[in-house]
């Protein structure tokens, strides 16, 4: 690794790496202030235990409306991918390009070498050691957090200066640090891009699970399951041959050629054409929780954020052409419906037309694209058109969440298909008693389960509402006395429906408190003689005050209001 360039994916989670990070984020902030506030002279901006910061010297004060402001230049700054450039000057030569910049000049005079170094970045120029960096696109998410007075060099007798205190959340909100240190989900080496999930992160994606199917039950959704493997030749009928055989697996079995689906739509295909239908069964909406895998380069696996096998949460609607705008229309509502639930109330819609590689005529894409923006207009919602990005068999709406980062996430998807019918020869009986061609939707609300569930913990930075926690409540006996009524409490608990255990080890109440604090845990019960012999609970919470001498019956009840709002913060 160069000494002097690191990459964000190759850091450890030692200090010196962390501090790297802050030190090139706050040149992002210093070249944002430079953009915004012309004329600003610079001090410095290190690293510090908690973020970093940047010293300023400015004329107009900094109001705390501007900080949003400089976030918004610093997010363009770090999209640009600029590249941080080191280069070495004589003290004369730096004097000469900081002439301008009195608290870098001093600084100049105070280096013993003969030599000093500077970072470019874009046309933001820093005196500065080292290290950083390779590019400003190594930067995650961050958070300007306030702003201050700071004497120059600490000296009530130099001039006051303006400081911007941050933090670069990325790190503390990974979701592969976290889901390490909750114990929700592991990647080994026997099988890279492939994610192995623990106890607790089934618990969480069987939370999320059971939420999605009772949402879908609700609207009329049958669930299916199809064959992970299926013959080379629907694949090259389906055009994911022609179109998509670079990022597929493949296996041979008894001398005959098939493929590992990287896409669940021939298999809703096949079901439907295991039957007859009429006109009166439309709409059929098909649900399936269908594994796929997808033939990712090592480079770009990231996390649960991409990798080579995951969870589409799919359907596929097979309706009639005069059904298309109500059927659309439903999923939108849906998808609002469920992100807001899951605490996503910020998304933009994008509708992704024709590419150069597709199948069908441009007569059935114009219908196609018309059919997708009426519906969009119908909801009222502002859109930008993504030219050519829609998939090879039809155009697309996609929704862009942004988290409590900042940052959006292309999750769900509404892809309008008139052609894999045809190719399918997929039929309905209609009420002349003719054979029509259905008309086929493709939907997904949360997209891939696995990078759904890394968004969410990210979002929450870990400490997700009760109602998705993967250990709802934790039995905390003070001393071993204490066990045979903790584990009573705990088993109570589980047989009720909730998610709870006991911490039975031999440590001090101060330890285990800190210990299910460090795993996130909503609700802690603390138990000892007076809850033991009263049969009432302490509880301490996670968020909010704790809650002294409750009945066992009160606290359900506090549980099952928090569980069944579904509320982000109870």
């Amino acid at each position: 690794m160069n000494k002097e360039h690191i990459n964000r994916d190759d850091m450890s989670d030692d200090q010196n790496a962390l501090d790297t990070l802050n030190h090139s984020t706050s040149h992002i902030m210093a070249s944002a202030v430079k953009k915004l506030f012309p004329g600003v002279k610079f001090a410095i901006g290190p690293s510090i235990k908690n973020g970093f910061y940047y010293d300023f010297d400015i004329e107009t004060p900094v109001a705390p409306e501007d900080l949003k402001a400089i976030e918004k230049e610093m997010d363009r700054i770090v999209r640009q991918n600029l590249k941080f450039e080191k280069s070495e000057l004589s003290k004369e030569e730096a004097a000469i390009l900081f002439k301008d910049e009195p608290y870098k000049l001093e600084l100049i005079d105070d280096i013993a070498d003969k030599k000093v170094t500077i970072y470019t970045t874009g046309d933001f120029v820093d005196l500065c050691a080292g290290p950083h960096i390779d590019s400003t696109s190594k930067v995650g998410a961050f958070k300007l957090l306030s702003i201050a007075g700071a004497y120059w060099r600490g000296s009530e007798k130099n001039k006051m200066l303006t400081r911007i205190d941050a933090i670069e959340k990325a790190k503390r909100s990974d979701h592969r640090i976290i889901g390490k240190d909750l114990e929700l989900f592991s990647f080994h080496d026997e099988a890279p891009g492939f994610p192995f999930f623990h106890p607790k992160g089934m618990l969480l994606q069987n939370a999320i699970l059971e939420y999605w199917r009772k949402e879908h039950i609700a609207q009329g959704y049958k669930e299916i399951k199809t064959p992970i493997i299926l013959s080379n030749e629907l694949w090259k009928t389906s055009g994911h041959w022609d179109n998509y055989k670079d990022n597929m697996y493949f296996v041979q079995i008894e001398e005959c050629e098939y493929a590992v689906k990287p896409m669940n739509c021939p298999g809703a295909i096949l079901v439907y054409k295991s039957n007859q239908h009429s006109y009166r069964d439309l709409p059929i909406r098909y649900a399936e929780l269908g594994l796929v895998h997808r033939h990712e380069k090592s480079g770009v696996l990231h996390g649960l954020f991409r990798v080579r096998n995951f969870t589409q949460d799919d359907a596929h609607i097979f309706c009639l052409e005069s059904q298309l705008q109500d059927e659309i229309l439903k999923i939108m509502d849906l998808i609002e419906k469920m992100y807001r639930v899951f605490g996503f109330n910020d998304y933009h819609v994008e509708l992704s037309t024709r590419p150069l590689k597709r199948i069908g005529s441009d007569e059935i894409w114009d219908k196609a694209e018309d059919a997708l923006r009426t519906a969009i207009d119908k909801k009222g919602l502002n859109y930008k058109i993504n030219e050519g990005d829609g998939a090879f068999y039809g155009p697309k709406i996609d929704f862009h969440i942004r988290d409590c980062l900042g940052r959006t996430w292309q999750c769900a998807t509404i892809q309008l298909d008139f052609s894999m019918p045809e190719k399918f020869d997929l039929e309905y009986t209609g009420e002349d008693n003719l054979k029509h061609r259905p008309v086929m939707l493709h939907r997904v609300v949360l997209g891939s389960l696995e990078r759904f569930m890394g968004i969410l913990i990210e979002n929450y930075g870990g400490n997700l509402p009760p109602w998705l926690a993967p250990l709802q409540a934790i039995v905390l006996p003070i001393s071993d006395r204490f066990y045979d009524y903790s584990q009573k409490v705990c088993d109570v608990l589980n047989s009720s429906g909730y998610r709870a255990e006991i911490d039975n080890r031999v440590e001090s109440l101060g330890k285990k408190i800190r210990q299910a604090e460090l795993q996130k845990i909503p609700y802690m019960l603390i138990i000892g003689e007076q809850e033991e012999q009263s049969g009432t609970l302490s509880i301490r919470k996670k968020a909010g005050g704790d809650l002294k001498n409750i009945s066992f019956d009160e606290f359900i009840k506090v549980l099952k209001e928090a569980v069944d709002s579904k509320a982000v913060n109870p």
